[in-house]
């Protein structure tokens, strides 16, 4: 009983390290170009397309509903990427 204790904590905790974050959402043209920075370091990310998803479901969104998610445990590492991406595009 212990040792099943033990792998479903293992599970739990593996699941929980590799829970997806939204860490961006905007056009895709510019959720694209972030979801490359991050993958030049290394860093898995996908993309989720919110307006294709309305389209397909009957119903309209905001072009601005492209989501970029990372894994949870990644956000340290792409975090300054992230801060820089956002200024160059601010300017």
């Amino acid at each position: 009983m212990a040792r099943l204790r033990n792998n479903k904590l293992t599970l739990k905790t593996h699941i929980m390290t590799l829970e997806h974050i939204k860490v961006f959402s905007d056009i895709r043209i510019l959720a694209t170009r972030l979801q490359s920075l991050l993958d030049d370091k290394g860093i898995p990310s996908m993309l989720k397309d919110n307006v294709e998803s309305g389209r397909l479901g009957g119903f309209g969104t905001l072009q601005s509903s492209v989501d970029v998610l990372i894994y949870k445990k990644d956000l340290e590492q792409a975090q300054s990427i992230i801060e820089n991406f956002q200024k160059e595009i601010s300017e």
